[in-house]
């Protein structure tokens, strides 16, 4: 990603074996451990976004904790769960779910619903517009909104 993003957003002409070199010497390649917040990071969600009545998600140790399963009855949620070994059940958001994850929640802490959100539309923009997306060839989803735009114009 770093090597598309230095590529293709910002122009520089370096490989990627010189990205992943310099990447490494900075000791970026560290994995980050992640936190176990899902409880209190789906009140969170519900405070902004509003009750759903059930969620779907995987068998993973997040989602099947007793904690999870007593907070959902105590707000009258139902917890659906995907087959076991079928991910691409719920593949679109297992994908997104990742990256927010990943990208964004788990390096934020919050003190207020207001700084998460601003925190996230930060997070979003970046997304759209800095971030390269694998599933469109490497380039931001705005890079690609444009050359939608300007085929679009050309054949008109």
């Amino acid at each position: 990603m770093c090597f598309l993003y230095l590529r293709n957003v910002k122009g520089f002409g370096w490989n990627h074996k010189r990205v992943h070199r310099i990447y490494c010497e900075l000791e970026l390649n560290l994995r980050i451990k992640p936190h176990r917040r899902v409880v209190r990071s789906l009140e969170q969600i519900i405070e902004w976004r509003g009750k759903p009545e059930c969620l779907r998600c995987d068998n993973g140790p997040e989602y099947i904790s007793g904690a999870l399963q007593y907070w959902a009855k105590r707000r009258g949620i139902t917890v659906q769960f995907i087959q076991p070994g079928k991910p691409q059940q719920n593949a679109y958001v297992e994908r997104y779910n990742r990256t927010v994850r990943h990208e964004w929640l788990e390096m934020n802490e919050f003190d207020t619903i207001e700084q998460a959100q601003n925190t996230a539309t930060s997070w979003l923009w970046t997304c759209n517009n800095e971030r390269p997306n694998m599933a469109i060839g490497g380039i931001t989803p705005a890079m690609k909104l444009a050359q939608a735009k300007t085929e679009l114009n050309s054949t008109s």
